[in-house]
């Protein structure tokens, strides 16, 4: 989320939305939306809190994503963050376009 928001000019905003649901980041020519939707119970649940509406609006980058990837529009690129069992302190990356 870091790298995203200081690509877009907005590292010094950058918080949390883990008991938020979803943080609004606006730039000068896009916002963002930050959205942890772990403590949803599924997809209807992020249906009723109007998510779907952010789709259209901007960039929404999702933890725990897989939640509610039923709804997701398509096409959209899904990251998969995973350890590096040779060196612990390492992270690998899968990076998938959802058609």
């Amino acid at each position: 989320m870091q790298g995203v928001l200081k690509y877009f000019g907005l590292e010094n905003e950058i918080s949390s939305p883990t008991f938020t649901i979803v943080n609004e980041y606006n730039g000068k020519d896009i916002n963002i939306y930050h959205f942890d939707v772990y403590r949803l119970e599924d997809s209807d649940e992020f249906y009723a809190m109007g998510g779907e509406e952010y789709f259209s609006k901007g960039i929404c980058l999702i933890e725990w994503g897989e939640l509610i990837e039923t709804i997701l529009p398509k096409p959209y690129t899904k990251i998969i963050f995973g350890k590096n069992e040779e060196h612990p302190e390492e992270r690998t990356l899968t990076i998938e376009k959802i058609s």
